[in-house]
């Protein structure tokens, strides 16, 4: 895991013990003023978020207790290999892409960041630029070029 994502997910540890229990809790009590639980909707509701956020806690911080953090700055090569910025041309469409290859519970496309363990950074993992990689998409086979490797 890189340290920004081992903040990022202890930010939302953090944000779901000392905002979102607390918040749960007074919605719990409040519901509960209003009389009869076995009909109380909003009662079931509160313990149904509470249920979630408990669960959520948990998974977060067995992630945090289990990660190992590498800092990709003080990564360097030619190659691929987790923690790299790597920058791809789709051979087809010539459309410019760049991922950072990063751990499972980081993961976010929306923000070019891939898991390890995805098609695309499985088939990226051990080229180096100049490479081209067929990567096995939902809508059929992909090759990409990769035009740079960095670690950021």
């Amino acid at each position: 895991m890189t340290p920004e994502g081992h903040a990022r997910l202890s930010a939302e540890r953090a944000n779901r013990v000392a905002v979102e229990r607390p918040r749960i809790i007074a919605a719990i009590a409040e519901a509960r003023a209003h009389g009869d639980l076995s009909e109380n909707a909003e009662y079931h509701a509160a313990k149904e978020q509470q249920s979630l956020n408990e669960g959520r806690i948990l998974e977060l911080e067995s992630i945090l207790a289990l990660a190992d953090i590498i800092d990709v700055r003080k990564l360097s090569g030619d190659r691929v290999k987790f923690g790299a910025t790597v920058s791809l041309v789709d051979e087809d469409t010539e459309e410019e892409k760049t991922y950072q290859i990063v751990g499972d519970p980081e993961a976010d496309l929306k923000v070019g960041k891939v898991s390890v363990s995805s098609p695309i950074a499985r088939a990226l993992i051990g080229k180096e630029t100049g490479d081209v990689v067929e990567v096995a998409a939902p809508s059929g086979a992909r090759s990409y070029e990769i035009i740079d490797v960095k670690f950021v």
